[in-house]
C-alpha cells in the first residue's frame, strides 16, 4: 500500500487533512493553517510504526469523540478553538 494525503478547505472552515500511511491506516485532523497540515502529515508518516502498534480501539473512540465535538460546535455555530 502506498502513502497518500489530501488537504481541503471550505470557505469559513479550517483545513481538513487526511493521510494514509504505508499500512493503509487512515487519519484525519483539522488545522487552522496549511503548514500545520503538512507538519502533521509528515509526523504521521515518520511515526507510523508506533501508531500502528497503538490500540486502534482507543484511537477510534477518541476520533469519534473529537468528531462529535466538532459536529456539536458546527451545529451551535461555534468556531473551533485551540485555547
Amino acid at each position: 500500500m502506498s502513502r497518500d494525503f489530501k488537504i481541503t478547505k471550505n470557505e469559513g472552515e479550517w483545513y481538513n487533512a487526511e493521510v494514509v500511511d504505508s499500512h493503509g491506516n487512515t487519519y484525519q485532523n483539522y488545522f487552522e493553517h496549511a503548514h500545520e497540515c503538512n507538519e502533521w502529515i509528515y509526523y504521521i508518516w515518520e511515526n507510523e510504526e508506533w501508531l500502528n502498534r497503538v490500540d486502534s480501539d482507543s484511537l477510534n473512540s477518541l476520533n469519534k469523540a473529537i468528531a462529535n465535538c466538532v459536529r456539536l460546535d458546527e451545529e451551535r455555530g461555534v468556531e473551533p478553538s485551540l485555547d
